[in-house]
This record gives structure tokens, C-alpha cells and sequence, in this order.
């Protein structure tokens, strides 16, 4: 079973997916995109997440992404790509792909579309299913304002022995269920939070790192809250904290995907527009945007 190339932690940016202006994948802007993020000192990057349209990607949208930033994630740095889907079958088919393009481990959200019978026992038999046959380490995702449930605490320490599965992505920002999480730390578990606004709060309380959409628009606030909670500074903490909330809930929050990718766009990088039925910002709202990440950044 191949190990990834470096280790899960640290921050991560969810990263939008460009396209151009026939609404095709850009994958020059995505290369650009993340050169820029990993340049700014972020540890790894997330390809075809919530952030990256995932539901809304092709699997030959999904391969040319992939390929097209493989080659800009350095060994030192992680290629975290999103695989999830509501089959089984679907899903471990997606992991063995993205092994073989190169992803250093896969994100597997949850099924959720059937949410009252993803029960317990349902979701501890999807996910150990897929990490049995995945040739690349799982990373399991909890979000649940698309889920409309959360991982159970109790199956994810289960799952956290599990030799291919290193870690959970926990967008809850629920301080009980990432305390459940963080039961199962392990020199080869780690909770990366997903949750922008409680981050030097999950950091203190032992979450590995973070995988957020905000550090796609402010990657370097959100190594600054890093720094902070890990030197012992926490007013240099709470200061970067109080702009990556901004941006978590003012720009996502209200906004969502066509908010953030104008908000790249702010931030000097490619976000364009959203595909459909996702509509783009009006001109107001993205004035507001833009507004609120020139503040934030200065």
C-alpha cells in the first residue's frame, strides 16, 4: 500500500476549480492557482472538494485537473483529491483513479442523499470498504451542511485504526463532535478542521492543521494563525483569526462558491465564473467581495 509523499497536517487550502470563458476547465489558471498558494507556504492543496464544484466535475474534468497541478506539489508539500460519491463502488472506482494519476491521498465525503439510512454501521462499512481497496490513504470527510449528519464519533475512532486511513476533514466547527475526533489522534490519524472561524480554536485543542476555503483567497492569515497558536502569540493569533473569519463569514458564508471565486479573483489569482446552476455574483455583491478581501489583506 503506497504512503503518501508527505504527512497530513498542517494548512491547506480547499482550492476552486477555473473555468474559462466557454465554462471548460481552465487548466492553466488552476496551475497558476496553485503555484501561488503553495509559493505563499501552504502544505498541500485540495482538488474537486466543496470548494472545487466537485459535484458539478465530470470524471474527464476531474483527470485533467488532477494531471494539469500534479506537477506543481512538490514531494515536501500534499495533493489531497477529492473522490466521494454516493455509491460504494463509485467511490473506490474514483480512488484507484486518482492513485493512478498521482493524488498522495483521496477525500471521501460521506453518501448522503439516502441521510436517514447512513447510519452508524452504514457509514463504518462505506468507509472501511473504500480503504480496503483504495491504493491510496483515505482522508475522511465530515461536512455536514451538505450532509445533513455528521460522522459518528465513536465509527471514526473505530475507523482511525484502519492502516489506510489517516485522517478526517471536519467542517462542523462543532467543538463536541471534534473532541470526539480528536480521541482518535494518532501519530498516523490526524483531524484537520474545516471550520475557518474556530481555527486557532481547533489548533489548541490538537487538530493537526486545517483544509479551508478561505486560505484559497488568504493562505497567508491562515498560516499566521498556525504560527500564532504554535508559538504561544496569541494576539498575532487572534489577529490573523479575526481576517480569515472575515472571509469565512463574509464572503463564504453569504456568498458561497461564486462568493469565494470572486473572492480569488480579489485576491489576484483565477477564480471566474461558477458553473451552472450555480449563478455569478451581480455586480453589487461582487463589489462587496472584493471590498471585504482588499480589506482583509491590506
Amino acid at each position: 500500500m503506497p504512503q503518501p509523499r508527505a504527512v497530513l497536517g498542517g494548512m491547506f487550502a480547499a482550492t476552486v476549480t477555473p473555468f474559462d470563458l466557454n465554462g471548460t476547465l481552465d487548466r492553466d489558471a488552476a496551475r497558476r492557482n496553485v503555484r501561488a498558494l503553495l509559493d505563499a507556504g501552504l502544505h498541500g492543496v485540495l482538488l474537486a472538494g466543496s470548494t472545487g464544484e466537485a459535484a458539478l466535475l465530470d470524471q474527464t474534468e476531474r483527470d485533467g485537473l488532477l494531471q494539469a497541478v500534479r506537477d506543481e506539489v512538490p514531494s515536501s508539500r500534499f495533493l489531497l483529491m477529492g473522490v466521494g460519491t454516493e455509491s460504494t463502488r463509485h467511490t473506490i472506482a474514483r480512488a484507484k483513479h486518482a492513485a493512478t494519476l498521482g493524488a498522495d491521498a483521496v477525500l471521501v465525503v460521506a453518501p448522503h442523499y439516502f441521510t436517514a439510512l447512513m447510519t452508524p454501521a452504514a457509514q463504518k462499512a462505506h468507509y472501511l470498504a473504500v480503504a480496503d481497496a483504495s491504493p491510496a490513504p483515505v482522508v475522511l470527510y465530515s461536512v455536514p451542511a451538505f450532509m445533513h449528519f455528521h460522522l459518528d464519533p465513536d465509527v471514526v475512532c473505530e475507523l482511525s485504526t484502519h492502516d489506510n486511513i489517516i485522517g478526517i476533514k471536519d467542517s462542523s466547527g462543532n467543538a463536541e463532535w471534534r473532541n470526539g475526533y480528536l480521541r482518535a489522534r494518532s501519530a498516523t490519524f490526524a483531524v484537520m478542521t474545516g471550520h475557518a472561524p474556530s481555527l486557532s480554536q481547533a489548533l489548541g485543542e490538537g487538530c493537526a492543521g486545517a483544509v479551508l476555503a478561505a486560505a484559497c483567497i488568504a493562505p497567508k492569515l491562515a498560516l499566521a494563525v498556525a504560527s500564532g497558536v504554535g508559538l504561544g502569540h496569541p494576539e498575532d493569533a487572534a489577529e490573523a483569526q479575526n481576517g480569515l473569519r472575515r472571509i469565512a463569514m463574509e464572503v463564504a458564508a453569504p456568498y458561497g462558491v461564486p462568493g469565494l471565486k470572486a473572492g480569488v479573483d480579489a485576491a489576484g489569482m483565477s477564480g471566474g465564473a461558477p458553473r451552472s446552476p450555480l449563478l455569478p455574483l451581480g455586480d453589487d455583491a461582487r463589489a462587496v467581495v472584493h471590498q471585504i478581501v482588499t480589506d482583509v489583506l491590506g
